[in-house]
């Protein structure tokens, strides 16, 4: 597990822009690349996917999706076609995620998805999620525990 603090919100981006490019860089498995975020309202977590879209080479603006619970980006020029950007905060039960697709949405290994609120859903996440957790530390500062799981 890797501790990383920041002290702002364009460095908490700025590591979500590093996590982008890295995972670029990783063989194509047999499913999707998952990351699963948890923390805290106002925690960070839609701020480091902004940067994480950004290192995907996504151009369009990066919104959490609330509301509508989920949002597709194409990935131009790599291995990977596209990038989910997942949000949980409004799921009840996990059962209304797989009314979305989602099975199908992890078993595309050229699919990168990243869930927010992954908590509510821990029963059907792949074990091998890039497990994220943020932290409120002050006013602008956070605490982002990484756990890169094996082939995640």
């Amino acid at each position: 597990m890797r501790k990383v603090l920041t002290k702002s919100e364009k460095e908490t981006e700025n590591l979500g822009k590093k996590i982008g490019k890295r995972i670029l860089r990783e063989k194509i498995g047999k499913s999707s690349k998952v990351l699963a975020l948890e923390g805290d309202l106002g925690g960070g977590k839609t701020v480091f996917l902004k940067g994480l879209a950004k290192g995907l080479g996504i151009k369009e603006k990066v919104l959490s999706p609330t509301f509508i619970i989920l949002r597709k980006f194409q990935i131009a020029s790599t291995k990977f076609k596209n990038f989910y950007h997942i949000d949980c905060y409004r799921i009840e039960k996990p059962k209304e995620i797989l009314d979305l697709g989602f099975k199908e949405i992890l078993n595309n290994p050229k699919n990168i998805v990243a869930i927010e609120w992954a908590n509510k859903i821990k029963k059907i996440l792949p074990k091998r999620a890039l497990k994220i957790k943020f932290k409120i530390l002050g006013k602008k500062e956070r605490e982002i525990l990484i756990k890169w799981q094996k082939d995640c």
